[in-house]
């Protein structure tokens, strides 16, 4: 592609360049993976790694398929050919139900093997789709803006907090984020060059954007997009020796085209299920379903049910690749999310706009508003269409990524993560190379103003190391003020066990009680954790027994404070009060449950142990809903990681917030500054 700037910046190729692009990729790199050796295993990656174990070792499809088989796949390789141990499956109830996440936490913490190495080696594996996106950055700005414009992209994308913290996860985010990047451009160039090259390229890279997420649906509007553009420029489309002039002709080529995309892809998807239909290998003890069973599924999900269905039926597709499908359209339809204080299951319009907002640098806005600047001062000396539409022609797919993306973001009830936007990032790092022509054009003013937010946005990322998942603008208050607008994915991941132990080492009085309630899919005990569980969002089916809350350390991770994913948010109500005050009640009856083998024996004849459990978990969930009211208004001991707070609290405390009448409760919110109506 020719440069957008006038005139054109020769690209400088030496040596110095590429040392320079090298070093800034390899230090992403490092930052990215380092920042992660004291990070416990986030939500996701338990189940992933598990998940792309059993299609190296088994040939079986089942667990997670909806995430993705080529990251899933690509991170646990080095698992794979380490010949890690895996859990007994003969006779598990976990592989008869594809339970992936309680059979992940056998093959992280009960198989002798330590599991740390191969998770690292998995996160070191994505890291490098990271790094193959910063390089799609500075070539393709390269190509726009010249070499300083290059190398302003990958400045600025380089120290990313927010790449950083994804960028070496095991996940399929960042793959996909490579691989939108990768297809859109490659599909482009393909709409410019004969050769046959560029539309294998194109077409493979479609293919495997296809095994990476089920969000690569979305590139069929954006090829669309550039289909239009394509048609609607003068210049005569070439295949191989044909030419196409007319617009009906080039439609009619393009669309020729774009079916073998598709048949390619549906070659490659069948490669990565072992060009077999079924998910389920004949060959191994038996299954009975997937996690969700496919009737479950594709009832919830209409028409679009009913098209996956005959598609099944035709065995068009592989079983796990349609399955997959079902299930991520099943969960898009309604998903507990949380912005600003505010609970919704339908999502909010807003979400995405204040996650940019409060997870993107300072510097990068600027820079935004300074590119802006330079775009539309460069287009006002042009004065005509005929001017200006070349350059917006030049970066048709970066448009047609980022409008098709953010048009789905704005509109999917989906919000529970900033992750979700990560593919719009980098067309934001390769346009803000038209900063590079103040840099080429030696100018002290232009010069400074790049260079400073350059070194500020390296300063952003230095500062916030290792916590990059915890990384919130000034604008919303830095970190430690990130909770009070987002959780999950955005904060609290379930990241900071390694440092949750290191603070107790140092902090907690000998024979102090210790309670954690955590989000994650890490083992608390691997970090030599001794706390009382109370509620975990993934319990992998260890049954809690119930405690009476004594003073000590209460450790709470964001996620759980704000009971994102609890049966009960927003306000405590006076029926809630009513609710929790009848099942006070069966306190004694509780403790005498779980802690007298015998008396259990005979009160599960009077009631079903399923009915204790059951009990027993609703009375925790309201009890710490109660205190967490307390608790967000209560300044904490400590922030590790900024994702889990610790409070330490007194037997007084205990007694008002989780004992106390509903007049003591609200006496004790309000002395600490919280509104109990809120």
């Amino acid at each position: 592609m020719a440069a957008v700037i006038d005139p054109p910046i020769r690209h400088r190729s030496g040596v110095v360049v590429y040392a320079v692009v090298a070093s800034l990729l390899a230090l992403h790199w490092l930052l990215a993976v380092s920042s992660k050796t004291e990070e416990s295993t986030t939500a996701d990656e338990l189940a992933h790694l598990m998940g792309g174990f059993t299609y190296w070792q088994f040939n079986d499809y089942r667990f997670q398929p909806e995430n993705g088989n080529l990251p899933q796949r690509w991170a646990a390789l080095p698992a794979w050919a380490m010949g890690t141990k895996f859990p007994e499956i003969q006779g598990s109830p976990y592989w008869r139900t594809s339970d992936a996440w309680a059979l992940g936490h056998q093959f992280f913490y009960e198989t002798g093997d330590d599991h740390f190495p191969r998770l690292m080696a998995g996160r070191a594996m994505i890291a490098l789709f990271s790094v193959a996106t910063g390089l799609l950055v500075f070539g393709w700005s390269r190509a726009l803006f010249g070499t300083a414009g290059g190398l302003v992209s990958l400045g600025f994308f380089a120290f990313c907090p927010n790449f950083l913290a994804h960028g070496a996860l095991v996940t399929s985010d960042l793959c996909m984020v490579f691989f939108f990047l990768a297809s859109v451009g490659a599909y482009w160039r393909h709409l410019h060059d004969p050769r046959r090259r560029w539309w294998l390229l194109s077409a493979v890279t479609f293919g495997l954007a296809c095994v990476a997420k089920f969000s690569a649906v979305l590139l069929l509007p954006m090829m669309a997009l550039m289909t239009l553009a394509r048609i609607a420029a003068p210049a005569p489309l070439v295949f191989g020796r044909r030419h196409f002039a007319t617009r009906g002709a080039k439609l009619a080529a393009i669309t020729a085209s774009t079916l073998g995309h598709g048949f390619v892809a549906v070659v490659v998807i069948w490669a990565f299920f072992g060009f077999r239909y079924s998910a389920f290998n004949p060959a191994l003890p038996p299954a009975d379903h997937f996690l969700r069973p496919w009737e479950v599924t594709l009832g919830h999900i209409g028409m679009q049910g009913a098209v996956i269905h005959a598609l099944a039926g035709w065995h068009a597709l592989p079983e796990a690749f349609l399955y997959g499908f079902s299930f991520v359209l099943e969960m898009s339809q309604m998903r507990s999310g949380y912005l600003d204080g505010a609970y919704s299951i339908t999502g909010w319009l807003r979400f995405f706009p204040l996650a940019f907002l409060y997870k993107t640098t300072i510097p990068v806005l600027l820079a935004c508003v300074a590119a802006a600047g330079w775009a539309a001062q460069r287009w006002r000396r042009a004065a005509k269409w005929n001017a200006i539409w070349p350059d917006l022609y030049r970066v048709t797919p970066l448009v047609a990524l980022f409008a098709v993306y953010w048009y789905i973001s704005l509109t999917t009830r989906l919000n529970i993560g900033h992750r979700h936007i990560l593919p719009t990032y980098p067309v934001i790092f390769i346009l803000l190379g038209a900063l590079g022509g103040w840099l080429a054009g030696r100018r002290i003013l232009g010069m400074a103003v790049v260079a400073g937010l350059l070194s500020w946005q390296l300063v952003e990322a230095v500062r916030i190391y290792p916590h990059y998942l915890a990384y919130f603008s000034p604008l919303a208050g830095g970190p430690s003020q990130g909770h009070r607008h987002l959780v999950d994915s955005s904060l609290d991941w379930g990241q900071d066990l390694p440092g949750l132990k290191a603070w107790l080492s140092q902090n907690a009085a000998p024979g102090e009680r210790i309670y954690l309630s955590y989000a994650g899919s890490g083992e608390p005990a691997y970090y030599g954790i001794n706390a009382r569980r109370l509620s975990f969002i993934n319990g992998f089916k260890i049954k809690q027994p119930w405690y009476p809350l004594e003073p000590g350390l209460y450790c709470i991770g964001a996620t759980m404070l704000e009971h994102v994913y609890s049966p009960i948010r927003g306000p405590w109500t006076p029926e809630l009060e009513k609710e929790y005050q009848w099942m006070r009640s069966f306190e004694p009856a509780f403790l005498e449950y779980f802690s007298n083998v015998a008396s259990r024996e005979e009160m599960d004849r009077a009631a079903t142990a399923d009915k204790w459990q059951r009990a027993a978990a609703r009375h925790e969930v309201l009890r710490l809903a109660r205190l967490s009211h307390y608790l967000r208004a209560r300044t904490p001991e400590a922030e590790i990681g900024y994702s889990i707070f610790v409070y330490r609290l007194s037997a007084q405390e205990i007694a008002e917030t989780t004992a106390g009448t509903y007049e003591q409760w609200r006496a004790a919110v309000l002395r600490v500054g919280g509104d109990p109506d809120k």
